[in-house]
């Protein structure tokens, strides 16, 4: 059997149910706009449903791994009504997606076909609990990394990867509004047929994409991004990928980059890991570059969450993944990156060295200038 072979198809069954659960919940509950005002955001019934059924997968294919999760259940094991209310609805949406006939290579045994108890379920959540750190076998997992794009009908992702001795050694990604073409229509203009891809690598085996709504019987896309000199795509050639959300990227940091490199492209922001699921993708147009610069002011640490998924696709996908100093991402820390300052992925070395030149040559500007305000005060 192929190394992973068995991890491989647990996650896409695991990311596959749990990007269905989450598009339901903004169909029933966004979309729709039938929450009352009492009601817990709709982001929250859709993560902690997710994670419930993406740990309940694998705490039952996998019960000796530790996952590392975003959620807890902390908030749901109250005695008021909200609470409540937000059990029953969380065991409904969980239950309906562990429940799912089976279907291309799965196996009831990995905890499919049969409905849970609200407090196996909890449980479930709150096996992501997990430190995380350099040894053994650890699940990742993001049940929906983006909140505000899901909450807007845009981008966001359902993130799992294996991490093994603190390397990632699988990664899948579903987006459930990515466009499967090209970015530059909305996911809301286009059919159902037009968008969501799922996007799977495992360490040595290469990547590949598929049609979300057909994982198990699409031919999948094998993933290599053309890898050309630095100094051939300089200038209009880049473009970058960034953060929506000012409050996660430094936009201000980026432009002043941008410009040092002679970037005439306007950046394509999103949320999420689909960033690294555009840049694993190569289409031209849609962005070379994915930067994500600390904010200034904010003693911010990226989760291993949030980048485990991407960091693998990129890398078999043929690119690269730094800091932006040009050092690996260590996963190995726990829940955080303790040493990490910003992330940068590009799809080619000399591209990567370029990129990396030019933020530090920023970061030096910024330095002198923050030196020169200082004396004169």
């Amino acid at each position: 059997m192929t190394l992973y072979a068995l991890e491989r198809q647990v996650a896409i069954s695991a990311v596959t149910r749990a990007c269905a659960l989450t598009s339901s919940v903004f169909n029933k509950l966004v979309k729709s706009e039938t929450l009352t005002k009492e009601d817990k955001s709709p982001v929250t019934i859709a993560d902690l449903s997710a994670q419930a059924l993406i740990n309940t997968i694998l705490g039952t294919s996998f019960p000796d791994d530790p996952i590392v999760g975003e959620e807890d259940s902390s908030d749901l094991r109250g005695g008021g009504e909200a609470q409540r209310v937000m059990r029953e609805r969380i065991t409904e949406l969980a239950n309906d997606a562990l429940t799912k006939p089976l279907s291309g290579e799965e196996k009831k045994e990995w905890g499919l076909g049969d409905a849970k108890s609200t407090s196996e379920l909890l449980d479930a959540i709150d096996r992501g609990n997990h430190a995380g750190g350099n040894k053994g076998r650890m699940w990742a997992v993001d049940p929906i990394d983006g909140t505000k794009g899901f909450l807007r009908g845009e981008q966001y992702a359902v993130c799992l990867a294996l991490l093994v001795n603190a390397r990632v050694e699988v990664g899948v990604i579903g987006c459930p509004n990515l466009p499967l073409t090209s970015t530059a229509l909305p996911s809301s203009a286009l059919p159902p047929t037009e968008r969501g891809a799922i996007f799977v690598a495992v360490r040595g085996q290469g990547a590949e994409s598929r049609h979300l709504s057909n994982a198990w019987t699409s031919p999948g896309t094998q993933l290599r991004l053309f890898s050309p000199s630095g100094a051939g795509i300089l200038g209009s050639g880049l473009r970058f990928l960034e953060s929506v959300d000012s409050g996660h990227s430094a936009h201000d940091f980026n432009e002043r980059v941008a410009k040092l490199l002679g970037v005439t492209n306007l950046p394509n922001r999103m949320d999420s890991q689909a960033k690294y699921c555009v840049l694993a993708r190569g289409l031209e147009g849609e962005g070379n570059v994915y930067l994500r610069m600390p904010v200034k002011g904010k003693n911010y640490k990226e989760k291993i969450w949030d980048h485990a998924s991407g960091n693998l696709l990129i890398h078999e996908a043929g690119g690269i993944v730094s800091d932006s100093y040009g050092r690996p991402l260590s996963f190995s820390d726990g829940r955080t990156f303790k040493e990490t300052t910003g992330v940068v992925a590009t799809g080619s070395k000399g591209i990567h060295e370029i990129v990396i030149q030019a933020i530090q040559k920023v970061i030096e500007l910024e330095e002198a200038e923050a030196k020169d305000v200082t004396e004169k005060l």
